[in-house]
């Protein structure tokens, strides 16, 4: 019995949520990882095109609201998603063809191209916090709860109760998703094979007769709909607020550092490897020591390595320790 308590525990305080923002960091590593390893820069805006992306959703959800249009237990924001990853998908080819497309002709070394995506970062922060405000913003609606802990405690007789948000829900499934979706188009499709060519040698793509403005066009399309799909789902599950996602920066990197820069599963799988770390190591474990320890043994503290303010340090940390001992990440993607 303690030990189902622990696990439902753990469960409820670690696994679900690691699970669920794991997934969000995995689709906006990739997103860092198409434009790493095709585009060849880092691009540090890729935060705050996830809160542009996430604005325009959060807008047309408040739109759809007030016209009393609702998905029922669904949040309405799914509804809006598509016209917010066409409004990232504007914002992004917009930018590429005012900006980076300059310095691309011109042949500029990638660190002027990060500058550069230094520069647009900070411009994107300002317009979102200008249109929409600087709080948290409130857009979720619909059911909050697949499984309440009220409900599983009643049907279960167990002391512990499970809670599965549909929040989680949705962010599981839409990765899953998602990320089938880019396999599917990167290895079967004619446009995924010239990216993928592209990005393993540019002189021999070109000679081949592929046309690279092209191919940046669709990393840029698919970019703005991994980045408005992962600002969403973060949004929803969490909350919306402009400056939490510049400093998902960090983790995002992180995560596509650890798992190998230009890798595709090597991002996904550094978005599990980053967001499990921090849960694990921001979670107090007292209650779930309690349910596993004889009673004399009980913690009295609450077994806590970190407080959940340092948990963007933990990301830090993993990341200088794959760059001193694994540099090429996990998955040997393109050494930093």
């Amino acid at each position: 019995m303690d030990f189902l308590n622990a696990l439902i525990a753990f469960a409820n305080f670690v696994f679900i949520p690691g699970v669920a923002y794991g997934s969000q960091l995995a689709l906006g590593a990739l997103g860092v990882t198409l434009v790493y390893g095709i585009l060849r820069f880092s691009n540090f805006a890729h935060g705050d095109t996830m809160a542009m992306g996430a604005m325009a959703t959060v807008l047309i959800t408040w739109l759809f609201q007030s016209w009393g249009i609702s998905l029922g237990p669904l949040p309405t924001a799914l509804l809006a998603l598509p016209f917010g990853i066409l409004f990232a998908i504007g914002l992004l080819l917009g930018t590429d063809r005012m900006i980076y497309r300059f310095y691309r002709v011109q042949k500029a070394k990638p660190v002027i191209l990060v500058i550069v995506s230094l520069g647009i970062t900070f411009i994107y922060n300002g317009l979102t916090r200008f249109v929409i405000g600087a709080d948290d913003q409130n857009f979720f609606d619909g059911q909050r709860f697949i499984i309440s802990a009220r409900e599983f405690k009643a049907s279960t007789g167990l002391p512990e109760g499970l809670s599965f948000k549909t929040t989680q829900g949705i962010t599981i499934v839409t990765a899953i998703i998602v990320v089938a979706a880019l396999f599917w188009f990167l290895n079967k499709t004619r446009a995924g094979k010239s990216m993928r060519a592209y990005s393993d040698n540019e002189d021999l793509a070109l000679l081949s007769g592929i046309n690279p403005e092209r191919v940046v066009m669709i990393t840029w399309i698919i970019v703005a709909s991994l980045a408005t799909i992962a600002g969403v789902l973060y949004g929803l599950d969490k909350s919306f607020k402009p400056f939490t996602y510049f400093q998902l920066l960090l983790p995002i990197f992180a995560a596509a550092i650890v798992g190998g820069l230009g890798n595709p599963l090597g991002a996904i799988a550094g978005g599990f490897v980053i967001a499990f770390s921090e849960v694990t190591i921001t979670y107090a474990w007292k209650k779930v020591l309690v349910y596993l320890m004889p009673e004399p043994l009980e913690p009295s503290g609450l077994v806590q390595l970190l407080s959940t303010d340092y948990k963007f340090a933990v990301s830090f940390v993993i990341l200088l320790i794959v760059l001193l001992f694994k540099p090429t990440g996990l998955f040997k993607g393109q050494s930093v």
